[in-house]
């Protein structure tokens, strides 16, 4: 148990009195600091468990995560082992937020925002939850989620409100219509666990459909004439409908599904292409190739969905 852990139960946890609040966010401030410098290691929270603070604050249940606050802006700065940490807190938020299935984009209600200038603030709304109830609820909802987690061990912690007070105030919408918070609130409010992979791959085609990505833009890569720039534009714009920009990645072996008959094979061969020439990179750490967009490309990626313009880098096959 952490010191901030065993000082926050002799305070009485989420009901610890407003005399306890400065000791208590001082030591919340040294966890995190700890929590975001381990989550740089390979096995994370392995010395002490990486800490995620949880409280209400206003009418929003917020959760305060190590890793850096511009994730709002840019879903790619959690690091390998800070993304699952991440969508595992945004799942906690949707179990105690009582947030049901979504019925659109407007309906998504994960909002970020920074804590003491240096960690992520999450937040969504919620009705007033007891001091007894989150003591009680937040262990729960984030271990649901957090359990399993490759080379992570992290734990959530329920905080008194006045240790979070105001959080709530200066939370924004994260940037960007398939940011990989608003997939990982998609995925937690569809049933799934966007901490795992596999689940999120099996929420895929749901998500999809709920941010209506994929469907007629001004320019629709599914009537390009040309069949494997087709096939490369429609893989690169369902990538980017789900967010695969490092956060979250996919089985390199499922780039050609959806595509049937002969396109399968073609398919195969437009996403080795879209490999090497960068626009996807790959990621070797885990058992299977898994590969994402890449976040130093995105300009070309947008051009190369929305107009069909293509790097000079990228050989496509012929059918």
């Amino acid at each position: 148990m952490s010191e901030l852990e065993r000082e926050l139960m002799a305070a009485g946890g989420a009901r610890a009195p407003a005399a306890a609040t400065a000791r208590l966010r001082s030591l919340l401030l040294d966890a995190l600091k700890a929590g975001h410098a381990d989550l740089a290691r390979k096995r994370s929270g392995y010395e002490s468990p990486v800490i995620v603070a949880i409280g209400m604050s206003g009418d929003a249940v917020v959760a305060v995560a190590p890793v850096p606050p511009a994730l709002r802006t840019d879903g790619t700065l959690a690091g390998d082992r800070g993304w699952p940490l991440v969508a595992a807190t945004v799942a906690a938020l949707v179990e105690l937020s009582g947030a049901r299935r979504p019925v659109g984009p407007s309906d998504l209600r994960v909002r970020a925002g920074a804590f003491a200038d240096e960690h992520l603030t999450l937040g969504m709304p919620a009705g007033q939850i007891g001091a007894e109830e989150l003591d009680e609820l937040v262990p729960l909802a984030f271990d649901e989620h957090a359990d399993g987690i490759d080379r992570l061990r992290a734990r959530a912690v329920a905080m008194p409100a006045g240790v979070l007070d105001g959080v709530g105030g200066g939370l924004r919408e994260p940037i960007g219509p398939a940011h990989p918070l608003r997939i990982a609130e998609a995925v937690a409010r569809l049933g799934g666990r966007p901490a795992q992979p596999q689940s999120v791959q099996e929420s895929e085609e749901q998500v999809l459909a709920l941010l209506a990505v994929g469907g007629d833009g001004a320019v629709r890569p599914h009537e390009d004439p040309d069949p494997a720039r087709r096939i490369a534009r429609r893989i690169l714009q369902r990538l980017d409908g789900m967010g695969k920009w490092g956060g979250y990645h996919t089985e390199f072996a499922h780039l050609p599904r959806g595509f049937a008959g002969n396109e399968r094979a073609l398919a195969q061969s437009v996403s080795e292409a879209l490999l090497a020439s960068g626009l996807l990179d790959e990621k070797p750490s885990v058992g299977q190739r898994h590969v994402f967009l890449n976040p130093r490309r995105a300009a070309e990626i947008r051009r190369m969905i929305d107009s069909g313009e293509a790097p000079p880098e990228l050989r496509l096959p012929r059918p």
